[in-house]
């Protein structure tokens, strides 16, 4: 049986002849070797955030098995937190929609979508981001049917493309969220924080690290007007109830992100408040902080720029603040200039 066909089939333990540079997956239990260890414990030391591969599989994404025979997730924490540097992971986005706000972020077709997540990889990006629903403010919702369809087909198409990737699904709804981490998705970005409710059923489930941001309303309404007494308080209370709900029922904190939510049901005042705040937001020091600014609206009011095309300047200023503030991840639709801005700072110190 090939290692593939046994993978999809469920067997319930692989054994390794050894962890060097060689390693080779011989075959089920029964067979000499050794008994496979822990994937977090079979890292390439020649590279932090590179994943052993195996016939061209990452072994981040290749299902454990517990000695009781339940699935888990690989490890992905590692790339979780910000780098040795300081500066953050970069995630790069992917939306496979015809409505985003910043049309650049827009792939339309499996080679269009490969070739772009490769492009991004390859600049720097260690997360990929994949969305098949627009959550700009007044955006209309699309089926979680039509959500499926864009997305499922991309994301196996990178997985198989790029093995060494981590790749997010963004959406709020279990039923794509839980078709794309069969299909080869590695973490769920939850614009909506568990607004569905069989959302934390499936993280439990799949022991796969999850990305919380905080929203005020729906995308259709959030920026009505939104209002807070202390705005700080109110996210970082809004973060420590939703994450609650996932630590109690076993979920590592190591394996929660959260993200504060800018732009959505935000004024710039709430933008610039919880920016300043940085980690203050974070509910537990365990988990990792994401920060999703990108050539967002808060550019418009604070310089002057229109169109999102315009808007790229404002963003690498705040990235610049990313190494201060703690951020361990920043999502953003120009991997190449985040990672020279990072590279840059880093040389000089």
């Amino acid at each position: 049986m090939s290692l593939i066909s046994c993978l999809s089939e469920g067997c319930n333990l692989w054994i390794m002849d050894s962890i060097n540079s060689s390693d080779s997956l011989v075959g089920p239990s029964g067979t000499s070797g050794a008994e496979i260890a822990p994937i977090g414990a079979l890292r390439d030391s020649s590279r932090a955030s590179s994943p052993i591969t195996i016939a061209l599989i990452g072994l981040r994404h290749i299902i454990k098995h517990a000695t009781n025979g339940t699935p888990h997730m690989a490890d992905w924490r590692p790339i979780l937190k910000r780098r040795d540097s300081g500066f953050p992971r970069i995630m790069g986005v992917l939306n496979v929609t015809p409505d985003s706000f910043h049309a650049d972020s827009r792939v339309e077709g499996i080679e269009n979508a490969v070739e772009k997540a490769t492009s991004m990889f390859e600049e720097g990006a260690e997360w990929i981001d994949i969305g098949g629903e627009s959550t700009r403010p007044g955006a209309v919702e699309v089926s979680q049917e039509e959500e499926a369809r864009r997305v499922i087909p991309i994301i196996e198409a990178v997985r198989d493309e790029l093995p060494e990737a981590g790749i997010s699904i963004d959406s709020r709804r279990e039923y794509v969220a839980r078709m794309a981490l069969d299909a080869g998705a590695d973490m769920v970005n939850d614009v909506s924080s568990l607004g569905d409710s069989r959302m934390a059923d499936l993280i439990v489930e799949a022991e796969c690290p999850i990305c919380l941001m905080h929203m005020k309303g729906l995308p259709s309404n959030m920026q009505e007007n939104p209002t807070y007494g202390d705005v700080l308080e109110e996210v970082r209370n809004g973060l420590i109830s939703t994450s609650r709900r996932l630590i109690e029922r076993g979920v590592e904190p190591s394996n929660v992100i959260v993200d504060p939510g800018i732009g959505f049901g935000k004024l710039l005042e709430h933008n610039i408040s919880l920016l300043s705040s940085g980690r203050s937001v974070v509910p537990s020091d365990e988990m990792s902080l994401m920060w999703g600014v990108s050539r967002k609206s808060m550019f418009k009011q604070m310089l002057g720029r229109d169109l999102s095309e315009d808007r790229l300047a404002g963003t690498l200023g705040v990235a610049a603040m990313a190494k201060d503030k703690g951020v361990d991840i920043i999502r953003v639709h120009d991997v190449r200039e985040h990672s020279d801005l990072f590279s840059v700072m880093d040389g000089i110190g």
